[in-house]
């Protein structure tokens, strides 16, 4: 092998290892994302409607769709929850299933899935999270939900 080729071979592994080591563990990404997304689950079902958003992007660029409208912001997403859902009965317990996790790259990945809340009269639905990686932990910073048909 001569120089040229040894500096051909050692420039593709050099590029080979910076294209791996950019990508983040998909696997990895997606128990982080679930966590997040239990964690999320926990603090709504304790009444901590602080904690459940602390899963959402804190900034106001961030969206909610849902029942046909749009909210934009971090803080008028916690309003309207705290609007719709005032009291323990009205919250239910909420259960997160069917997660569909895909990991897009180091920054940015996607959930589906589907909501219920447990409660007098039981509603449930379908979501689809768009999430980025930021300082070192995932945030939505869209969301779209959906209820099923009554």
């Amino acid at each position: 092998m001569n120089a040229r080729q040894i500096c051909a071979l050692s420039l593709a592994l050099l590029v080979s290892i910076a294209a791996t080591s950019c990508v983040t563990n998909p696997n990895r990404a997606a128990t982080q994302i679930e966590s997040m997304l239990m964690a999320q689950d926990a603090a709504w079902n304790a009444g901590d409607m602080e904690g459940f958003m602390d899963g959402y992007w804190n900034s106001p660029d961030l969206t909610f769709c849902s029942g046909g409208t749009v909210t934009r912001g971090w803080e008028p997403t916690l309003t309207r929850y705290r609007t719709r859902y005032p009291t323990a009965e009205s919250r239910g317990e909420l259960t997160f299933s069917d997660l569909d996790i895909h990991v897009l790259s180091r920054k940015a990945a996607y959930v589906l899935g589907r909501w219920r809340l447990e409660r007098d009269k039981p509603i449930a639905g379908l979501f689809t999270l768009v999430l980025r990686r930021q300082h070192g932990r995932w945030v939505i910073v869209h969301d779209h939900t959906s209820s099923d048909a009554p």
